[in-house]
């Protein structure tokens, strides 16, 4: 992939949080989502990319845009999978909460697990425990490995863990194992992220949740050098079917990251739409004046970059919501 292909897709980040973050707090989780889808997929038209939608809004008929399937780019430069969620976090947004995101990613034609939209188990870690994960393993073990990676005591290991119903069992074992247990609400690709950027304070994320949202996160893992093992969990034999129609005939098997992003290159982008541990969210400055905080990476080189920029509305009427 061109390196300034990482570049060009931090503007489409940008412009889903902009026009996501102006329905911040009103309640309105669906006008939040389709701003930033239709957002993101205006802007795609000028990126110079064959690309092909892997990961999307859905199937065809239940996305009018950014649908699995759909070609985006200018038709110009590399051919690559896509896998995006304009609005990672459309309740988060609607509630006035912390932690959503515009994310986005990129990798070769071909490289990228064409996940099903069902619930996946996770498993996550940073690049000093890279390569001792088991996603069979025992949480305890993994705990314990962990922190002899990483250097700290197990009581000052930090597991973060999505705050759901399913995952009270593992929560309890963490607590009994005496680590500290964060929990999050929605946005578990900013969760999973975190345990790869020391300055999160995050060690370890364990959990089940949707399978897209996985591939996009084992692409920025994948450019952070931290590890990863998933495994798809369908609930009924439909979704058993739909696994083995995209070509997944052992759903038992653990996926390992180079399962979910084959090959030695990956572009992760992302842009903050509320705040969080990862990225500021988008702060409307006044004069028409707006601020975006994001981050962009590559698997190849390695190289991250936290991107602040400032943005003129006024130049930018696509981004602008109506006023009633």
């Amino acid at each position: 992939m061109d390196r300034e292909l990482a570049l060009e897709i931090v503007r489409v980040t940008e412009a889903a949080g902009i026009a996501s973050a102006q329905w911040f707090g009103r309640g309105e989780k669906n006008e939040a989502d389709d701003a930033a889808t239709t957002a993101m997929r205006t802007m795609f038209d000028s990126v110079s990319c064959r690309g092909t939608v892997v990961i999307g809004e859905g199937e065809k008929d239940q996305a009018p845009m950014l649908y699995i399937g759909e070609e985006v780019g200018s038709g110009d430069g590399p051919e690559v999978d896509i896998a995006v969620d304009p609005l990672e976090g459309t309740n988060i947004v609607a509630g006035g909460r912390a932690n959503a995101m515009a994310v986005i990613a990129a990798a070769d034609r071909g490289t990228l697990l064409h996940a099903p939209d069902m619930y996946m188990e996770k498993i996550v870690v940073g690049p000093k425990a890279a390569g001792l994960i088991r996603i069979d393993d025992p949480i305890e073990k993994t705990i314990e490995i962990t922190a002899k990676m990483t250097n700290k005591r197990v009581r000052d290991l930090t597991v973060i863990i999505q705050d759901r119903d399913r995952h009270q069992h593992l929560i309890d074992r963490v607590r009994a194992k005496g680590a500290r247990v964060k929990l999050f609400g929605d946005g578990d690709v900013g969760a999973s992220i975190a345990t790869a950027l020391p300055q999160t304070g995050i060690d370890l994320f364990v959990g089940t949740g949707g399978a897209p949202e996985g591939v996009i996160s084992a692409a920025a893992i994948k450019a952070l050098g931290g590890d990863m093992q998933a495994r798809l969990a369908p609930r009924d034999d439909q979704e058993l079917q739909r696994c083995r129609e995209m070509g997944i005939e052992d759903t038992d098997e653990p996926l390992e990251l180079r399962d979910l992003v084959k090959g030695d290159d990956a572009i992760f982008a992302a842009t903050g739409v509320s705040s969080g541990e990862l990225l500021e969210g988008v702060r409307f400055l006044g004069g028409d004046w707006t601020e975006t905080d994001s981050i962009v990476m590559r698997a190849k080189t390695r190289t991250v970059r936290f991107i602040k920029a400032h943005h003129h509305l006024e130049h930018k009427p696509h981004l602008i919501m109506e006023e009633e």
